[in-house]
């Protein structure tokens, strides 16, 4: 994945999951969630605390949500969206990947 690593957190599971740089400026881009921008940290801490669940329709994405009290337009959570999967390296090895596709506030 292109981009440039920004950060790598541990979930509650163990797994070690990434944000790039890529992915970031797509959140943050206009068209997208830029109200996430002034909450980059809360992201790691969604990953690091949230609870988790498997997207219904793709069972390799996983939807970490965690509440936070000062999220913009009435909006109580912030949900961040993790992609698994596995990549064959030129060695013929197998390497699990867990990244960050995108991130965005919800009211629940």
């Amino acid at each position: 994945m292109a981009g440039g690593k920004l950060w790598t957190q541990q979930d509650r599971f163990g797994n070690e999951i990434y944000l790039t740089s890529e992915r970031w400026h797509h959140i943050i881009d206009p068209d997208n969630h830029p109200e996430v921008e002034p909450y980059f940290n809360y992201l790691i801490e969604t990953i690091r605390n949230g609870r988790r669940r498997q997207d219904a329709y793709d069972p390799k994405s996983y939807r970490y949500y965690l509440g936070f009290p000062d999220l913009p337009n009435g909006n109580n959570h912030l949900v961040v969206c993790v992609r698994f999967r596995w990549n064959s390296m030129p060695d013929g090895t197998l390497r699990e990947e867990k990244f960050v596709t995108t991130a965005y506030f919800q009211f629940f």
